[in-house]
């Protein structure tokens, strides 16, 4: 058995030195598929924290109307944080409103001026309501639409901030969408650039083959090489693709921390080195793997 084997492996490394530039043309269009499928999986991380990063900073407020008891705001406030969808719910009162206004625009002298004439604060009390999803959202803002609140509310600030995460969402959809096509036609061309590299190694060692067959070979024997020749293929665009990513990693993280600061793309990659690399070298693997057989099977009647 381990005879059977060395020499499959020995025929397969021997095939892919004979493929010559065919390939190398070979392993090159793999990397490249490689190198989107590796993107795809940044992608999804980059996606993943950027919709948390954004999670967390939007929220809905509910304004409440000028005589409306703290009490009365104070329960509601309790009974949101009952709610399964509710993260947490922070309480500004009329005066708190007031500090932050004037916080916020204390170099505006206008505004501060404006201030000063008025003799009541024109500020409402609010509740600040985060969720632990956007799509939770719209069931908050049904709850607190209730007839039973209509006498203490205001206002609710939902469907801007519902515009803005809907926008966010079909934009990551379709960037998904076509990062997956992207990686489906890379890999339809590596399988049929990897399949007819094994076509003309069968039709050229044919009469090879035939011998084979003559003195008693066994399927499994005049297959092996053929697909671990595939399989070779699939191991060095994984290795190759992982090392042409590090250098475009590097130097592309400073500038994605600037548009999401909770995300350290460099960090993220040296973290899951070994796991990203694993999955690079088996997706390569099973690329090849998988064109090597159907070429055999469509060519090689054995």
């Amino acid at each position: 058995m381990f005879t059977i084997l060395s020499r499959i492996i020995k025929y397969g490394i021997l095939g892919f030195r004979r493929g010559g530039w065919l390939s190398a043309a070979t392993v090159a269009i793999m990397v490249l598929t490689l190198l989107v499928f590796e993107g795809l999986i940044f992608f999804n991380v980059l996606t993943k924290i950027a919709i948390e990063s954004f999670q967390d900073k939007i929220d809905i407020s509910v304004y409440f109307k000028a005589e409306a008891p703290e009490d009365d705001i104070l329960k509601i406030k309790s009974s949101l944080e009952s709610l399964a969808e509710v993260k947490k719910v922070e309480y500004i009162s009329r005066d708190k409103a007031l500090e932050i206004f004037q916080a916020k625009h204390e170099k505006d002298q206008t505004i501060s001026e404006a201030l000063d004439e008025l003799k009541d604060n024109p500020l409402l009390a609010s509740l600040n309501i985060k969720a632990y999803n956007s799509s939770d959202y719209a069931a908050i803002n049904n709850y607190l639409s209730a007839d039973s609140f209509k006498k203490s509310v205001e206002k609710i600030s939902y469907a801007q901030n519902s515009l803005v995460i809907e926008r966010l969402t079909k934009i990551i959809s379709t960037a998904k969408k076509a990062g997956v096509f992207l990686t489906i036609l890379f890999a339809a061309v590596a399988v049929l650039i990897t399949f007819n590299t094994i076509r003309l190694a069968i039709y050229s060692y044919r009469e090879e083959i035939g011998i084979m067959r003559l003195v008693g070979a066994s399927n499994s024997f005049i297959q092996g090489p053929y697909i671990f020749e595939g399989i070779i293929y699939g191991l060095i665009a994984g290795v190759l693709s992982f090392i042409i990513a590090l250098p475009l990693i590097y130097y592309t993280a400073p500038y994605i921390r600037v548009l999401i600061p909770e995300m350290s793309l460099w960090f993220y990659l040296l973290s899951n080195i070994f796991t990203l690399l694993f999955y690079q070298i088996i997706f390569g693997i099973v690329l090849g793997a998988v064109s090597s057989v159907i070429a055999i099977r469509k060519y090689l009647r054995v």
